[in-house]
């Protein structure tokens, strides 16, 4: 679907597509999705796109929210909420789930259901479970709604770092050593699964990152530099999914490369790398989000390395059939290999976000960067494609 073929009243000049940004969520990184919907919201182009506004709070309830971009950032070191943001503490918004239908509706307990108008395209900035994991990504399918970026697949597959590894591992792109620990094993055995753990460290080595298998962010990650943090690195892994990844730590250099999709295809980014924050273990939530640690863009790579990433890059975007954006994390290693840690499938637009720079640096301004994404979804029809 594109503008041009847009529903139009003959006597009335052409409408502007809607687009509703929808951000929050139920997930640990809701506040960073906040962030995020106020640097969309800021950036978008009023004189193109009408935009709507919905947060979705911790609980779940879709509310009708303020258009003020600047009442969502970080102040403080607290993080923004939907919950501060909402017109009501009890009012609703409903998708449409008929697609021959896109209308919005707002309702309140008591009052008449007001209508909002129709959705063209849906903008999702949420992280982690419950919106970036492909469960927004299937509602709007059903709904017959086109979105920004991933598929329900890509979606699902870039959140959970098992399964996103094993997709990689068959197209050929080199992983880290890793092991899971699902629920039903340590709820089966608990000392075995631990001593998986343990003869996984024997092998490879200490440190070990141990993480949630389906978050994002940096959080609920630990790195454990010996056998007496392990217990309590299991539990903060533990207190935001079930199933966890154990990671051998991989000595090297931290490369980002952005992935974008234009008209002909997708194209990646200048490359950045995130230097070892002086104040923490690793580049972990308050590194990113808090103290600011900035990266380096472009990265201080050889041409012919920069060329390999970016090649890198976009075949890990095909190999998870993603659309729309990506950004793929990689470590150089000290005998020069590139290895993939992650992809992220709507990555953080926040106003020190790599995703933007790393654009910004290759030409591709914020508010350049938010249409495009928007023109390619219009582009796109839902169903199986």
């Amino acid at each position: 679907m594109s503008t041009e073929n847009l529903p139009q009243s003959p006597e009335q000049p052409p409408r502007k597509p809607r687009v509703a940004v929808v951000f929050g969520g139920r997930s640990s990184e809701h506040g960073i999705s906040v962030v995020t919907a106020g640097a969309v919201l800021k950036a978008i182009d009023r004189t193109k796109y009408d935009v709507l506004p919905i947060g979705i709070t911790q609980d779940g309830r879709w509310a009708l929210t303020a258009d003020e971009p600047e009442r969502m950032a970080i102040v403080d070191r607290r993080q923004p909420s939907v919950d501060l943001l909402a017109e009501s503490d009890e009012g609703g918004v409903i998708l449409p789930v008929d697609p021959a239908n896109r209308e919005v509706v707002y309702s309140e307990p008591g009052s008449v259901p007001k209508a909002l108008g129709e959705v063209d395209v849906v903008f999702p900035v949420l992280h982690g479970p419950y919106g970036e994991d492909g469960t927004l990504q299937g509602l709007l399918e059903l709904s017959g709604v086109p979105y920004v970026g991933s598929g329900v697949l890509a979606s699902a597959v870039g959140q959970d770092k098992e399964y996103m590894k094993r997709v990689f591992t068959s197209f050929g792109l080199k992983v880290g050593p890793y092991l899971v620990i699902r629920p039903r094993e340590w709820q089966r055995d608990e000392p075995a699964a631990r001593k998986k753990i343990v003869d996984f460290a024997g092998e490879h080595g200490w440190p070990l990152f141990v993480k949630p298998a389906r978050a994002g962010s940096s959080i609920g990650i630990t790195k454990v530099d010996d056998l007496s943090g392990l217990d309590e690195a299991i539990a903060e892994a533990q207190r935001h999914d079930p199933k966890i990844l154990v990671e051998a730590a991989l000595r090297g250099r931290e490369i980002e490369c952005g992935v974008l999709e234009f008209e002909d295809g997708p194209r990646a980014s200048v490359p950045a790398e995130i230097p070892s924050p002086q104040e923490h273990a690793y580049y972990d939530f308050d590194a990113k989000y808090i103290d600011s640690t900035p990266g380096i863009v472009p990265a201080p790579l050889t041409p012919e390395e920069t060329a390999q990433v970016q090649r890198l890059a976009v075949d890990a975007f095909e190999a998870a059939s993603c659309e729309g954006l990506v950004r793929a994390d990689f470590f150089l290693t000290e005998d020069g290999e590139f290895v993939i840690n992650e992809i992220n499938t709507m990555p953080g637009f926040t106003p020190i976000s790599m995703y933007p720079k790393m654009w910004q640096e290759s030409g591709v301004s914020y508010p350049e960067l938010v249409d495009r994404l928007v023109q390619a979804a219009l582009r796109r029809s839902t169903g199986l494609r």
